[in-house]
């Protein structure tokens, strides 16, 4: 089984995901996604992935969200994407994927529905 954990280090919460795949035996492909950004193309496959809107995965108290004004309810999805893209830290953390499913780690637990 392939998997994938877009992670933070500095997260709490995805340490505890990418330790909990660890302890059922999993070692994950990790991409620290605030080095190496998923592409406008990727991130749109995972957001089909988990069912979601770009909205939805943001992390909008991060200071970028308010400073680019991406609460503005006239961005179009490609506008917000592209926003992530360029802005990482707001794209909402862990993302798994696994047995072509996606799941956010929040809980950390939430990732057992998907292996």
């Amino acid at each position: 089984m392939s998997v994938t954990i877009y992670h933070n280090p500095r997260c709490s919460k995805s340490r505890q995901t990418l330790n909990l795949l660890q302890e059922h035996g999993i070692q994950p492909t990790i991409i620290e996604y605030l080095e190496t950004p998923p592409s406008a193309k990727k991130l749109g496959e995972i957001l089909v992935m988990l069912g979601l809107r770009p909205r939805e995965l943001m992390r909008n108290k991060e200071d970028v969200y308010a400073a680019s004004s991406l609460d503005n309810p006239n961005l179009s999805d490609d506008d917000l994407i592209e926003a992530m893209v360029k802005h990482p830290i707001l794209i909402e953390r862990p993302i798994i994927l696994a047995n072509d499913k996606a799941t956010i780690g929040r809980p950390p637990e939430q990732v057992l529905e998907i292996i």
